[in-house]
């Protein structure tokens, strides 16, 4: 299920609206929500190369929340590690809803985790095209609601550099954990 309409991402936050201490402490929000629910997360991550585990991760205590993290930049590796079916890549390129979905359904079920976020974006310089621009990144989660498994994806236009794009989206993918969370 799609939230946000492809043809209208999100331009959410500009590059001074989120740093190292922003992604920290909602990181550590996360973190806090996931211990008290007894919720593992795993990651399946693209264009961030490993950049939300690697947050989850750096905070104390992580082993009792944090089940494992995907890498998988190429296409190849988003149909070997986390079974995205060739014909959603063909048809849809690897930016887009159908992959981050498949990516994250497919890391929850290999993974045997709780939740599952997803990202696949363009973080430039290069890249881009007219219809997905440099900054084009989409979000995807699997987790569970009322006893079913749901998936639910958002895309966004992030402004700035590399660094700052894969920064946006680390802190836009752990706001929206926590957003898809329970109530505590």
């Amino acid at each position: 299920m799609t939230v946000q309409d492809p043809e209208q991402p999100r331009n959410h936050l500009e590059p001074e609206g989120v740093n190292a201490a922003s992604i920290q402490r909602i990181a550590e929000e996360l973190a806090d929500r996931l211990v008290r629910l007894q919720l593992s997360i795993t990651t399946a991550e693209s264009c961030t190369g490993g950049l939300i585990a690697a947050e989850l991760t750096s905070l104390s205590g992580s082993s009792a929340f944090f089940h494992s993290g995907i890498v998988s930049y190429s296409n190849e590796a988003k149909r070997r590690l986390l079974d995205v079916p060739a014909s959603e890549l063909a048809a849809h390129g690897a930016v887009s809803a159908p992959v981050v979905e498949a990516m994250a359904a497919g890391a929850c079920h290999r993974e045997n985790a709780d939740i599952a976020i997803a990202v696949s974006g363009i973080a430039g310089p290069s890249g881009g095209s007219a219809e997905k621009p440099v900054g084009t990144v989409w979000l995807g989660w699997s987790f569970l609601r009322q006893g079913r498994r749901c998936v639910e994806s958002e895309v966004f236009c992030f402004s700035g550099d590399r660094r700052a794009v894969r920064q946006a989206a680390v802190f836009e993918a752990l706001r929206g954990t926590i957003a898809r969370l329970p109530a505590s």
